[in-house]
């Protein structure tokens, strides 16, 4: 009897681990074009995943609405596969649901059970009307066939076997699996609780910071827009050697490297000036006041950069405010006026300047909620022992802040190849390019350019730099300090 039970329950285990590493397969599986199953022909696009395919209609229509408008295929093909792969995006979810609750007692389980019955039935009817469209598009016009090219879905089999088994397993565990008794609570475990609270953010960074990784492969191609990427044109280290052995680039780069780490070199050495700015703002005994200041250093952050040079452009220009006050003052001529934004003399200086303005309200926040952390007590037995406003901010304010001070100086550290764009794009002009040109706009210049094999090479190094830096950041504060953040 007791070696049934422990059966058992090694088949349910099993069956659930394989519920949940389906799970996780098929949604990674969403964001890879390799497998989306509205690819139905060769006309549709291969580079749209199932994702962008179910929440874009559109995102199928760019490529096959030449063929659409000429009658050579009904966009009625389209729309089936849209929905389709609409139908079998929704039924992830629910499968995605299931996974969650299975972490849950024994109540949530079974609920979860039913979540990922009924999306695996949905997923696979999404397959199904998928390749309901594939035949369609070979039932077409003969004529037009070949140019269609109609292609079986490789993702119709793919995720339809995957939801299959899911849907066994939930069925399995259905069977064997108790009864929750009917004054049983839905309940789950504080650190599943957690580790579910933490997934969305963990979904995000995998969405924008890992899976564009996926595009360093255009590095190894001679590729251009709207190409694909074949054996014909596989180039190997080509671009990488490419760089540092043609000598115009080679000076570009060192060019653009200098300008990057001056002016990031600008933002890391003034990186305590939020902090400064904090403690100071938090000993202004007016609530209102403080209030104030912080909404109006806080309120630049969100303006746009293309308002931000607006008002510069208002400003500094010719005809912008100093020079007209200065010309009806009568301390210059008309033809004296000069264009602050014009001319390459303190650049680095005025771009560190207009950042700090934009950030630095905004930058504090994080300080000014550390000092709301610090042990209210620290400061009255100061008080207490004479101590004057200055030595409680040397001896207590300033010590409780310096950790997350060196936490944001190490990720300063890590970011000191990545300057942004906008700014520098709307500061940029014929005079200043030379001293502008960081290491972000110069990627963004060449992909204007159509080198995108170039660019993509500069930015896999830079990401690689911007880990080295990190790490020896990181090597030089757990030497020093005792801490670190990796």
């Amino acid at each position: 009897m007791k070696e049934e039970k422990t059966e058992k329950k090694s088949l349910q285990g099993a069956l659930f681990v394989i519920i949940r590493a389906l799970t996780v397969l098929t949604v990674a599986m969403i964001f890879f074009p390799i497998a989306n199953p509205a690819k139905v022909c060769g006309v549709i696009s291969n580079k749209i995943s199932l994702f962008t395919s179910a929440i874009s209609y559109n995102s199928l229509l760019p490529s096959p609405v030449r063929i659409i408008r000429s009658g050579q295929m009904d966009e009625m093909v389209i729309i089936i596969a849209y929905i389709g792969v609409l139908i079998a995006f929704i039924g992830i979810l629910g499968i995605a649901a299931g996974a969650c609750c299975s972490l849950g007692n024994l109540k949530l389980q079974r609920l979860g059970f039913i979540f990922s019955a009924i999306g695996s039935v949905v997923e696979i009817v999404g397959c199904v009307i998928c390749y309901v469209a594939y035949i369609e598009v070979q039932n077409g016009d003969p004529r037009f066939l070949k140019k269609i090219d109609p292609e079986v879905p490789v993702g119709v089999f793919v995720y339809g076997i995957m939801a299959a088994v899911i849907l066994i397993a939930t069925i399995v565990l259905i069977v064997t699996m108790p009864k929750a008794s009917k004054d049983m609570r839905y309940e789950m475990e504080s650190r599943f609780k957690l580790f579910l609270m933490f997934l969305p953010f963990a979904f995000l960074a995998f969405l924008f910071s890992y899976l564009p990784l996926y595009g360093w492969r255009y590095a190894f191609f001679d590729y251009q827009s709207g190409g694909t990427l074949t054996a014909d044109n596989f180039a190997g280290l080509k671009w990488f050697t490419y760089l540092f052995e043609n000598k115009m680039v080679r000076s570009d780069v060192l060019n653009v490297m200098k300008n990057t780490l001056g002016i990031s070199g600008l933002n890391v050495i003034t990186t305590w000036l939020p902090m400064i700015f904090a403690v100071f703002l938090c000993e202004v005994g007016s609530m209102k006041f403080r209030r104030f200041v912080q909404a109006f250093t806080t309120i630049p952050n969100f303006i746009s950069w293309v308002l931000v040079y607006a008002v510069a452009l208002s400003i500094f220009s010719t005809d912008g405010f100093i020079n007209t006050f200065a010309v009806q003052a009568k301390l210059i001529t008309q033809n004296e006026a000069k264009n602050y934004l014009m001319g390459d003399s303190l650049v680095w200086v005025k771009m560190w300047g207009w950042g700090t303005w934009k950030g630095i309200g905004w930058s504090a926040i994080i300080y000014i909620a550390g000092i709301s952390g610090i042990d209210q007590s620290l400061y009255e037995a100061a008080t207490v022992d004479g101590a004057g406003r200055f030595q409680k901010i040397r001896h207590i304010t300033l010590p409780g802040l310096l950790p997350t001070f060196f936490v944001l100086l190490l990720m300063a550290i890590a970011g000191i190849l990545s300057n942004g764009l906008d700014q520098y794009l709307v500061f940029e002009n014929a005079d200043n390019h030379d001293k502008m040109n960081v290491l972000d706009l110069y990627v963004y210049h060449l992909l204007g350019n159509d080198q995108i094999p170039l660019s993509t090479v500069v930015g896999m190094f830079k990401s690689v730099i911007s880990i080295v830096l990190l790490f020896m950041a990181n090597g030089v504060s757990k030497l020093l300090r005792g801490e670190s953040i990796v």
